[in-house]
């Protein structure tokens, strides 16, 4: 059995918002494993587990770059602290990553780091730049994702802040356009219809409903009450699903400035078309070291307070 420590709650605290204790049982019965532990959470709690998934949980900045080539680029790149993403050095950096994507088009991570890039005497490539960089400022730094667009379709970008990035490729208005991405920034899509969810997604969702009914039938008999058919089960469980589906696709989403609008109407009223978006939200997925600073203490007093005793074994 995986010990379950203060900062495990904490971090599945952060992702659900879930009750302390909730979480600590969740853990316990997930033997740690935070993925399964949010799945029963979720079982028991329904959407009130899920509000807090997408809370930022590193720290780094998105960028957008646009080039004369015609081509433009979004990128996160990661540090350790909120201090260094607001360093000028660290924001030059990420810049020039930006610029270098939308005009070589690198193929990963590796390949980025790779081409060439000179700044604050660091070089000749953006890897020597990065490493510089670590040295001088004292903070591990990575470049984390990109994605270059240069399909032909018009593109409306929305940085809030340097935390959310979206970019839309789009045909027809403008204004409408932005408007859809400044949507994608406060509403967080994972897709843009219900046809482009995730099988994978789409199946972990469906279970969780599943466990839900069971849960449920199992508490109608433990009361006496009679068990719902199996046909309705089935039924509220795919109602379970095409309501989560709703919710996550965005042309399904109400539209955050008039929610008596879909997106997917405001877009037809405007004449225009989103075929894709790519929103980057910073940490997202990842997990921000959570020490256990009560536990570290009194480890360290306690380090302390045997100091003496050592000394005097040592000496006998």
């Amino acid at each position: 059995m995986a010990a379950i420590t203060a900062g495990m709650v904490a971090q599945l605290r952060a992702r659900t918002d879930a009750p302390m204790m909730e979480c600590k049982r969740a853990l316990t019965e997930a033997d740690g494993d935070l993925d399964k532990a949010e799945d029963l959470l979720r079982v028991r709690l329904g959407n009130k587990a899920g509000k807090a998934a997408s809370r930022v949980t590193a720290e780094g900045v998105v960028a957008y770059f646009t080039g004369g080539n015609g081509a433009s680029a979004l990128i996160e790149v990661n540090c350790e602290t909120d201090f260094v993403s607001k360093n000028d050095s660290f924001l030059a950096m990420v810049n020039a990553a930006a610029a270098l994507v939308a005009a070589h088009d690198p193929a990963d991570v590796a390949a980025l780091g790779a081409l060439p890039c000179s700044l604050e005497g660091f070089g000749p490539t953006l890897e020597d730049v990065r490493k510089g960089l670590i040295g001088k400022i004292g903070e591990n730094m990575s470049f984390r994702r990109f994605r270059r667009f240069a399909s032909g379709h018009k593109l409306a970008s929305y940085l809030h802040g340097t935390r959310i990035g979206v970019v839309v490729e789009y045909d027809g208005d403008e204004t409408a356009a932005r408007d859809a991405a400044m949507h994608i920034a406060a509403m967080k899509p994972v897709a843009l219809s219900a046809q482009d969810v995730s099988a994978e997604l789409v199946a972990r969702e469906r279970a969780i409903a599943a466990a839900k009914a069971a849960e449920d039938a199992e508490t109608a008999k433990a009361a006496g009450k009679s068990v719902q058919s199996e046909e309705i089960v089935a039924k509220r469980i795919e109602g379970s699903v095409q309501k989560f589906l709703k919710e996550v696709s965005l042309l399904q989403q109400p539209f955050v400035k008039n929610d008596k609008l879909s997106v997917e109407a405001m877009l037809r009223a405007a004449a225009t078309t989103v075929h894709a978006f790519t929103l980057y939200v910073v940490g997202e997925g990842m997990e921000k070291r959570c020490d256990d600073f009560a536990a570290e203490v009194a480890a360290q007093v306690a380090a302390r307070q045997s100091e003496p005793s050592a000394a005097v074994a040592a000496s006998q």
